[in-house]
């Protein structure tokens, strides 16, 4: 059974890149690196790096921020990169050949592919939604601030010094 991922459609842009060759461990070191970056340094940490699986990845990132920058009309500088994946994909197996046509099967000769999938989301359009949790959690502490018809942007900043929401006192 396929299970479909819900995603913000207006936030996040995925792109993915099926039958890379290179084997799964590899491509999670670098990955390890980039996740949770910005996508301009994303690209400049890739850049930098002398492992020989930035370059697929370098190319699957350029792809997503085309896809945000041309089918959504985001901008390249609010987008980070949110969640990678790699998932084993098929192994290629080729076999030697010997003399006479005969092919040797004993030791097959084995190439690993992977499935990557990046997902850039765009932060500038979370920061409205964050005004707006931050207002419910001032409302939890506080009751009487709850203003039913309006919203009002009251903001209290130093929340944790006072306890908390969830402390015993």
């Amino acid at each position: 059974m396929i299970k479909k991922r819900k995603r913000n459609p207006y936030t996040e842009v995925c792109a993915l890149g099926k039958h890379i060759r290179m084997s799964t461990n590899k491509a999670r070191r670098v990955i390890d690196q980039i996740r949770g970056r910005s996508y301009e340094e994303t690209l400049m940490v890739l850049e930098l790096m002398p492992c020989r699986a930035y370059y697929p990845l370098f190319k699957l990132v350029y792809s997503a921020a085309a896809n945000a920058i041309h089918n959504m009309g985001l901008n390249e500088a609010s987008l980070i990169i949110s969640k990678v994946e790699v998932n084993g994909g098929t192994t290629v197996k080729k076999l030697k050949p010997r003399t006479r046509g005969r092919i040797y099967p004993i030791y097959p000769i084995k190439r690993p592919t992977c499935h990557i999938t990046i997902v850039l989301k765009d932060v500038s359009v979370n920061e409205q939604y964050y005004k707006r949790s931050e207002y419910t959690i001032l409302c939890l502490k506080n009751p009487e601030w709850i203003n039913k018809n309006k919203y009002t942007d009251m903001t209290y900043h130093d929340i944790y010094s006072i306890g908390g929401l969830w402390d015993k006192k």
